[in-house]
């Protein structure tokens, strides 16, 4: 029996539905830990690609049982969006979604806010995606938020959601923004209730006993470690914790549980929104990255759409990363994008000062100032999508995948060459 846990070693977008949905195959019980609707996983089968939100990326294999955990913030009306889609296109959720009882609601009132909050910082805006996330979290460790329980009582719902409404519409007013109708967002809230309030459950209990009978759990976490609340380049990060220790808390199962960590590192880097990114390229080398490989991975993210920022793959980030996590199995994405580039780099490690340095600085300042050490390697031209052995890449592909291991000091693993299941190849070591 195994827990497994799958995080991202950058700033999200890494390709961890692809991964995520691959090690679904061996278990039976898959959870999505932390973050919200700001988070999106793509998965692709066959011809059909799934983008999912909330909603485990589990679902999509037969057979298992996809839990949101308590970590997670949840829009009730996104999540039964969510749902009817998958079900519109054949996935079977029924009996097969739990939802936390202990998961905190994101209301409308948490959407306009962080639209206010944002606007309010002019020049120094984070680049949030608007999804409420951010407040949501807040009324969580300010103690004043809902939680999914309230959604198996909804005389008591609307009564909470009623005083939120007022207390949260004062507070947009002072913000210069027009408060919500709160007849008009109770209603909406009303209607999902009936479809929510089954899938409500004692998630913890239910993963402890999944645990102790054996069964081989998942933990899904959501964007990457550069975006963990502690451990980022914070203020640009997210509201929660992304390295392993948060999908311990967002589940409920304790650390010791864990007998695998799986770290996903796409062959180059990426990011979404403003702060700072080292090894970032800007002009051609930056469109070529993001516009090259199959149609579906174009570097776009999958729940704003926005343009992804590109840069060389950084091994200091990944290191730090796999320190943080333990990471034991290391899963890199999107080899095939390189495919053509010649040179390729990869920073090792980072400088300050003519220093080299042994981890990544707390101090956006200091980062402003790092010089990214890097290794020039020869590229290649053939395409590789087609390539189902390690030994069958060509050689400069291989040494550039091995180059990332030996960095990052990990002995297993997978390396990905597209964007479908069949697409990923063990690493030979």
């Amino acid at each position: 029996m195994t827990v497994a846990a799958v995080v991202g070693m950058q700033w999200g977008d890494e390709g961890k539905g692809k991964i995520v949905d691959a090690l679904s195959e061996r278990v039976a019980v898959v959870v999505r830990c932390q973050g919200g609707a700001n988070a999106g996983h793509t998965v692709v089968l066959g011809e059909s690609v799934f983008k999912l939100h909330v909603v485990p990326t589990g679902i999509l294999r037969e057979g298992v049982t996809a839990v949101i955990g308590n970590g997670v913030v949840v829009d009730p009306l996104g999540l039964v969006e969510e749902i009817e889609a998958l079900e519109s296109r054949g996935i079977q959720v029924q009996g097969r979604l739990l939802l936390s009882d202990r998961a905190h609601l994101v209301l409308a009132t948490h959407k306009a806010l962080d639209g206010l909050h944002e606007t309010s910082r002019g020049a120094g805006k984070l680049g949030t995606t608007g999804r409420g996330i951010g407040p949501a979290y807040s009324d969580k460790s300010a103690r004043a938020g809902l939680r999914a329980h309230d959604l198996t009582d909804r005389d008591r719902l609307l009564d909470r959601a009623r005083a939120h409404l007022k207390l949260c519409n004062r507070h947009i007013q002072a913000l210069g923004g027009a408060p919500l109708d709160t007849e008009a967002e109770l209603a909406r809230l009303a209607e999902v209730t009936a479809r929510l309030a089954p899938l409500v459950a004692d998630t913890v209990c239910f993963l402890h006993k999944a645990w102790r009978d054996g069964s081989d759990i998942l933990l899904e976490g959501a964007q990457g470690t550069q975006l963990d609340i502690d451990f980022g380049t914070y203020p640009y990060v997210t509201s929660s914790n992304t390295t392993a220790g948060g999908l311990c808390t967002g589940s409920g199962l304790p650390p010791a549980a864990i007998t695998e960590v799986h770290g996903v590192l796409k062959a180059f880097t990426t990011r979404v929104g403003e702060g700072p990114f080292v090894t970032e390229l800007t002009g051609e080398a930056a469109q070529r990255l993001r516009g090259t490989g199959e149609q579906q991975w174009d570097e776009y993210g999958t729940t704003t759409g926005r343009p992804r920022r590109c840069g060389w793959c950084d091994l200091a980030v990944g290191r730090y990363a796999a320190s943080l996590s333990g990471v034991t199995h290391l899963h890199v994405t999107k080899l095939d994008v390189l495919a053509g580039l010649k040179p390729l780099h990869l920073c090792t490690h980072y400088a300050l000062d003519g220093k080299r340095l042994s981890g990544v600085p707390a101090s956006l300042d200091a980062l402003a100032r790092v010089t990214p050490a890097y290794e020039e390697l020869p590229g290649w031209t053939e395409p590789l999508a087609e390539i189902r052995r390690f030994a069958d890449l060509p050689q400069p592909a291989r040494r550039y995948v091995e180059r990332v291991f030996e960095v990052l000091r990990i002995d297993r693993g997978t390396v990905s060459v597209g964007p479908r299941r069949e697409q990923i190849i063990p690493v030979a070591r």
